[in-house]
């Protein structure tokens, strides 16, 4: 993410991470596991997975949603979008 006062709903890859989440139940469980981790450790575990994404050349998109999740508010309203897709999941069954 290059603006440091872009919005995280501009991101594309942040967008399609939730997008993702909602869609398939497995990456809904890892993304929720990492979310109601404490800030300090989830922050931890980001930097460490965005190094290797940066040593590995993953596509920019996909790091800039991680590096989305480095903000407490971003990752806070990240859970709720999980959340809320997989209590509607389970409603639809």
């Amino acid at each position: 993410m290059s603006e440091a006062r872009k919005k995280f709903s501009d991101v594309d890859g942040f967008i399609d991470l939730l997008i993702a989440a909602c869609e398939d139940p497995s990456i809904n469980d890892t993304l929720e596991r990492l979310l109601v981790t404490p800030d300090v450790k989830r922050k931890d575990i980001l930097k460490a997975v965005i190094f290797q994404m940066e040593q590995r050349g993953a596509p920019p998109p996909l790091r800039d949603a991680f590096i989305c999740l480095l903000d407490d508010a971003a990752a806070e309203k990240a859970y709720e979008v999980i959340y809320q897709c997989k209590r509607e999941g389970r409603d639809a069954s």
